[in-house]
């Protein structure tokens, strides 16, 4: 990230997460899943660029795409902070896309994270952390975590949370080239909503899985391969709600290598752990 001047941020990562485990543990009465999961961030990401407009215009300057630019999560996060502020500056926002869509990476939802970050920063709205991330849970379950900017045992639909502390690693991360919806996992009639919660003490220890890694697998197959094909290197396990699948590497060498065999039908990328979001120090 470098900072141009007053009004412009550049080159802004969107992190990627990954999902270390992910259980349904019970379902509200208004049809939100609860969940436990622990959020990993790395350092690999979508990248944004801002530029305050003093018009109060909002326009995205690219195309992204399958996403218009009205229903962009980016646009929608700074409308919002708009409208919660009473904010009249605008913003140009360029998002240089990395991760893929439906992938379970969180790139939608760190991206507008990242917009909620850095124009609280550059319009000097002064919206705490908390006021955010309260925000960002109106736009979606995991809008809150990238504002909480750090590894976190979750809880809720997602939003609440507890710092993790976590040994560096590699990670090797494999896109099977099929967008998973997450409503149609989350809706599945064979979807297990009743696993035992776990407490935050025992999670090293604790036997995890994802909860809805059989009901992707069963309805996209090529999933299923992705995982099998990596567990041929590493334990694998699929992130969120798919599509993509991960596996701790050795180390980088070890991450390169696995890159480097992946079938050439899926994309591999290979990324480190990330301690703090790099946006994390501009907000209380």
């Amino acid at each position: 990230m470098s900072l141009n001047s007053a009004d412009r941020l550049a080159g802004c990562l969107a992190p990627a997460k990954l999902n270390l485990f992910l259980h349904v543990v019970g379902r509200r009465p208004d049809g939100y899943h609860l969940l436990q999961t622990a959020f990993r961030l790395l350092d690999w990401g979508d990248r944004l660029d801002f530029r305050v407009r003093r018009d109060g215009a909002l326009r995205r300057m690219n195309e992204v795409p399958g996403v218009a630019e009205a229903d962009d999560l980016v646009i929608r996060a700074a409308r919002l902070l708009q409208a919660r502020s009473g904010c009249t500056l605008g913003a140009d926002i360029t998002v240089h896309k990395q991760l893929p869509m439906g992938g379970g990476l969180g790139g939608g939802s760190s991206d507008a994270a990242t917009t909620l970050l850095a124009l609280n920063h550059l319009w000097g709205t002064g919206l705490t952390r908390e006021a955010l991330q309260a925000l960002g849970l109106t736009l979606g379950a995991d809008v809150p975590f990238f504002i909480y900017g750090r590894d976190a045992f979750a809880e809720g639909v997602g939003e609440r949370f507890q710092p993790l502390t976590l040994p560096e690693a590699w990670y090797v991360i494999l896109s099977p080239g099929v967008s998973v919806p997450t409503s149609e996992i989350f809706s599945a009639g064979e979807l297990t909503r009743n696993t035992e919660p776990i407490k935050i003490a025992d999670f090293a220890a604790s036997t995890t899985r994802n909860d809805l890694q059989p009901v992707a697998c069963n309805r996209y197959p090529e999933v299923a391969a992705a995982i099998d094909w990596l567990a041929q290197h590493a334990p694998a396990r699929m992130t969120g709600s798919g599509a993509c699948v991960f596996a701790q590497a050795a180390d980088e060498a070890d991450a390169e290598r696995i890159v480097r065999n992946c079938p050439a039908r899926w994309k591999a990328w290979k990324a480190r752990s990330l301690s703090r979001h790099p946006l994390f120090a501009m907000v209380d």
